[in-house]
């Protein structure tokens, strides 16, 4: 019709996320992740790189995949992202990681995690296995160590004063997350008002993670330890899955009163691995949050499509 303009289609807000690094913050936008780092002489050093189409096509929309996706993107971008964190502060720039060094370090750390949190504690039950008669009660107790390990981990190196620092930068990270989603000016001061916890947070992911693997190991029951072993190994991607649907969930319904009930343990939890920021340490994260916005909007010409990422318009991303 004559005089009538083309209405745009509707677009969905962005969920962004992303994750403490050393003395900098990592913030995932839609096609692009930004990284904001302190260097030495208190200068902020920023740079983006562009997200791998496997992080941002079709698998990312089925449901229980994108579990699995999220979980790989997660490690990856996150190990990318400590190394070029690592290098600034440290005023190595220009020396980036290999892809077989980086693939290295992928299978070491799931490798580590697994071994750890899964296998360890089905070892330390199994052996236990003529005092509990119920194969309910035993994977109900091999969840119950796992979470003591978990957290007995984290009280562990929190006493380290690097790992503080993250932690602090880890609060940053998600003050400026919550105060964009509250559509407020991305200053020191209104970004100091939020809280350090977040529901989609990567913490909370790990405590839905504990508690899913309860339920999914009782369909097991206790069969023979090399079944069993395999099946703490095989059946991560299914745990996965099903923990980043409640966290979807929850981050999606999170004015919902029940919800905020159910996820108050995983913002509990986050106590041991966020702490208050210092201002300098939330104007890196305001930086790293400001420059994902303006390469997101094409007005941003520092790009290094040369990495990769993660997140999609629309989905809901863990703040870290």
């Amino acid at each position: 019709m004559v005089g009538r303009k083309a209405i745009p289609p509707v677009q969905k807000r962005v969920s962004y996320g992303g994750q403490a690094v050393i003395e900098g913050v990592m913030i995932r936008g839609r096609r692009h992740y930004s990284l904001a780092v302190r260097r030495p002489n208190g200068e902020i050093a920023i740079s983006s790189s562009r997200l791998s189409a496997l992080y941002t096509g079709r698998l990312r929309e089925i449901p229980m995949l994108r579990g699995v996706v999220v979980l790989l993107e997660s490690m990856v971008i996150g190990i990318e992202a400590l190394s070029r964190s690592a290098n600034i502060a440290l005023e190595k720039e220009g020396e980036e990681m290999s892809r077989w060094l980086l693939g290295l370090m992928l299978l070491f750390s799931l490798g580590i995690g697994v071994g750890l949190f899964f296998v360890t504690p089905l070892l330390a039950i199994r052996s236990l296995d003529s005092l509990i008669a119920s194969d309910a009660l035993s994977n109900a107790v091999e969840g119950v160590l796992r979470l003591a390990m978990f957290v007995a981990y984290i009280l562990l190196i929190g006493r380290m004063p690097e790992i503080r620092r993250v932690f602090a930068y880890h609060g940053a990270e998600h003050m400026t997350v919550h105060a964009y989603e509250a559509g407020v000016p991305l200053e020191v001061g209104h970004v100091r008002r939020y809280s350090t916890a977040h529901n989609r947070c990567g913490t909370a992911f790990l405590l839905v993670v504990v508690v899913v693997a309860i339920v999914v190991f009782t369909f097991v029951g206790r069969p023979p330890i090399l079944i069993s072993i395999a099946s703490r190994v095989v059946l991560v991607p299914l745990i996965a899955g099903i923990s980043y649907e409640i966290i979807r969930f929850s981050g999606a319904h999170s004015g919902n009163p029940l919800v905020n009930a159910i996820v108050y343990p995983s913002l509990a939890l986050q106590s041991l691995t966020t702490r208050q920021p210092d201002d300098s340490q939330i104007e890196v994260a305001i930086e790293a949050m400001k420059h994902a916005l303006s390469v997101d909007h094409g007005i941003d010409g520092t790009e290094n499509t040369s990495g990769q990422g993660i997140a999609k318009e629309g989905e809901v991303t863990s703040p870290g």
